[in-house]
């Protein structure tokens, strides 16, 4: 005679399980709060029956065991599904029970005598699902995690680095040039303003070569008429100044080392802090990835078949389970390789900002050098003057100016303050960028191979049963199936697993090639090279640097400095082979005055 019972179980902390059935004829409820409890489970099936109530639990179990007269085979087997039957008895004496099923079609687990039916092995099937995501989504939710806060740090860092240089120079201004620095705030307000919008945005928003370039520039038309304030300069003026600051040198060497480190420790900062909020993308879009109905299968047969073989306590072998995590995460392992170049990029580039292109050693003295590139045009005020005057010619006379001013007296008679390298900034990360950079390789280097070693994580510890006494899939036994190699590609011979190997994973092959484009980028800024602006340029290279580096295409243009300057003179500096014949000399002065005639008008 068949019984038919429908178990609803549920395990909550401080509670017992709750049965209802659904059986033909009667049931004693002491019975069953007997059999609860754990009354009649005997000690010789003690660890079956915590199995089970973990089972029961865990899948909130709902199915149909089916009860026939036992046979001699079935007695035989011994199945752990006597534990149910034992409970089943207590609570109705007249029923005799075998617990295990010969007739059960299971789709998934080894045909013969089962402790589960058709309907327990689907709710056990989706059980294996969120049992395989589990570990997957631990791990990756803990990599996430580090990196995201990495990200954090290391932005706030460099945001407050770029307020506090802000805050530092317009406080030492304030004290050193007063009124004069008062009056020009807005151009030093604008330089940090373009500083901060590179950052952010890179070379798609700012130019960084042209902003530097128009800061300089700036400045020096400022100066030009602090320091002259008997002349008037028109626009047209001023544009000519412009164009030859470069070639003035008013501001020294500054200028030229300032604008070639602040390119090298921006490009590197920005381009780190992308590689890092890269990261947790990457990883959230690959663990999320949809087991395949395969995956499922094999993980049910690995997971629960042993319940339903009535071998509770067993687990997987070490190489059964490998071999299915692997066919499982194929598509991941395949990300490894450029997940591991990507890595090696970022620990690169974190050598750069612990040396060369260090971001803090950069921005903390910037007012510093800044000042120093006032004080140097300050003291070379006339020469530069008259390189001026000499090139873009001669300003005319400001109205109603009566006496001429002194350098001293136009304002500029501070000093700057010295700087010492050893005092860093405080900010809100609480650390200089060297021990942020420490401590974020250290989690660089760990995440290293995360996802090829990622099966051989899962398989590991609690979750299989060293040696020979395991499930091998159908039985306890040694599992003696050569263990396949990670990647999409050795899944052909995965025993456990069938994997096509034919169709990659669209959402994993996009996580490459971002994988593949971010670590271009993070190479180019180990060069100092904002690789966005380059692309706009071309393949030529000349996007962020000075054009042409050569020698041969250097055309200086030199400015005399006679007593009474009237008009402009220009000497263009040209080299040839050999000199020129006696009789052609008249002819070769005659040209050479022409040209500097024609060209005369455009230096206005």
């Amino acid at each position: 005679m068949l019984y038919p019972f429908s178990w609803a179980v549920h395990v909550h902390p401080g509670q017992t399980f709750v049965m209802q059935s659904m059986a033909k004829g009667t049931r004693s409820n002491t019975g069953y709060r007997r059999l609860i409890n754990g009354a009649y489970l005997r000690e010789s099936y003690g660890q079956c029956k915590g199995t089970l109530q973990q089972l029961w639990g865990s899948v909130g179990l709902l199915g149909l065991i089916v009860i026939g007269k036992p046979g001699r085979k079935e007695a035989s087997k011994r199945l752990c599904c006597k534990t149910i039957k034992n409970g089943l008895n207590a609570g109705n004496q007249h029923t005799k029970t075998a617990c295990a099923n010969k007739r059960a079609p299971l789709k998934v687990c080894p045909q013969g005598f089962s402790c589960c039916t058709v309907e327990m092995e689907e709710k056990l099937s989706q059980q294996s699902h969120l049992d395989l995501k589990a570990p997957i989504s631990q791990l990756s939710s803990n990599l996430q995690t580090t990196f995201k806060q990495r990200h954090f740090h290391f932005d706030q860092f460099f945001r407050e680095l770029l307020e506090n240089a802000e805050r530092s120079l317009n406080n030492m201004f304030v004290r050193t040039y007063g009124m004069m620095y008062v009056q020009n705030a807005e151009l030093f307000k604008n330089f940090f303003s373009a500083l901060k919008q590179y950052y952010v945005a890179g070379g798609a928003a700012i130019n960084l070569d042209t902003m530097l370039s128009d800061f300089w520039a700036d400045l020096l038309e400022r100066m030009l008429r602090l320091v002259n304030a008997q002349y008037d300069f028109t626009s047209s003026y001023m544009e000519c100044v412009s164009r030859h600051t470069d070639q003035l040198q008013p501001f020294g060497d500054v200028p030229r080392k300032l604008r070639l480190q602040l390119t090298r420790a921006f490009v590197a900062a920005r381009t780190f802090t992308r590689g890092l909020a890269l990261m947790p993308e990457v990883v959230n879009k690959v663990s999320t990835v949809t087991a395949s109905p395969s995956c499922v299968r094999a993980s049910m047969k690995m997971l629960y078949c042993p319940y339903c073989s009535g071998q509770v306590a067993l687990k997987p072998c070490q190489n059964y389970c490998l071999n299915v995590m692997r066919g499982c995460l194929a598509n991941q392992a395949d990300l490894d390789t450029e997940w591991n170049n990507f890595l090696d990029a970022m620990l690169s580039l974190a050598e750069r900002l612990e040396g060369p292109f260090n971001f803090e050693s950069v921005m903390d003295p910037i007012d510093v050098k800044i000042s120093e590139a006032i004080m140097n045009m300050q003291e070379n005020s006339m020469q530069v003057s008259q390189k001026i005057f000499q090139g873009c010619g001669q300003p005319r006379p400001a109205k109603g100016f009566r006496t001429r001013r002194s350098v001293k007296e136009t304002g500029f008679t501070g000093r700057f303050r010295p700087y010492s390298p050893d005092a860093r900034p405080t900010t809100a990360a609480g650390t200089s960028l060297d021990r942020l950079t420490t401590d974020v390789k250290k989690k660089l280097k760990f995440a290293k191979k995360f996802w090829s070693t990622l099966p051989d994580t899962v398989c590991d510890g609690e979750r299989i049963a060293p040696g020979d006494e395991c499930w091998n899939g159908t039985a306890k036994s040694r599992y003696d199936s050569v263990v396949i190699g990670n990647g999409l590609a050795n899944q052909v011979s995965n025993p456990d697993v069938e994997v096509d190997i034919t169709r990659p994973d669209i959402v994993i092959r996009g996580q490459i090639a971002a994988l593949k484009e971010m670590t271009s980028w993070l190479k180019a800024a180990h060069s100092g090279h904002d690789i966005s602006f380059d692309i706009e340029d071309g393949p030529s290279g000349e996007g962020s640097g000075s054009g042409c580096d050569s020698p041969s295409c250097v055309t200086d243009l030199y400015f005399s400095t006679p007593a009474n300057p009237v008009k402009p003179e220009v000497k263009l500096v040209v080299q040839t082979d050999s000199a020129p014949c006696a009789p052609l000399g008249s002819r070769v002065l005659a040209l050479v005055g022409l040209a500097m005639a024609l060209l005369a008008p455009h230096w206005r």
